[in-house]
């Protein structure tokens, strides 16, 4: 059976070009246009790898990240974060929540800038799911 893979982005384009890559790598996709979306079809979907978007209208992919983090039933699920955000800022900003919340969030199972490169993604996916 194919791994459902969801896919948070409020761009068009990229979900097509992510759930593409997906489908034709043997993976089922599932989309989301925000952090709200994303969240239910996480609860109902329980798919094995999460890719989000950071910049999104609604709910950020930084909210949307925090509440799967601490969600007893979606934080096992890994998380590929993808953003035009640099790695840096990502972490920066969740170092500040951490310290803001009093919680410890762990990292994402992997970080990738936008525009992604098809092989980068795959080795992300295949590595997050071993």
């Amino acid at each position: 059976m194919a791994k459902k893979v969801l896919v948070v982005d409020d761009e068009l384009d990229v979900r097509t070009f992510i759930s593409t890559l997906l489908e034709t790598n043997g993976y089922r996709p599932i989309v989301a246009m925000d952090g709200k979306e994303g969240l239910e079809a996480a609860r109902q979907e329980k798919p094995s790898l999460i890719i989000l978007d950071i910049m999104m209208p609604k709910e950020s992919g930084i909210n949307m990240y925090r509440a799967l983090m601490t969600d007893p039933e979606l934080k096992e699920i890994p998380v590929i974060m993808l953003s035009a955000l640099s790695k840096k800022t990502f972490f920066h900003s969740q170092k500040i929540l951490d310290e803001y919340k009093g919680e410890k969030i762990p990292e994402p199972a992997a970080y990738i800038e936008k525009p992604p490169e098809p092989d980068e993604l795959l080795d992300a996916i295949q590595n997050s799911l071993q």
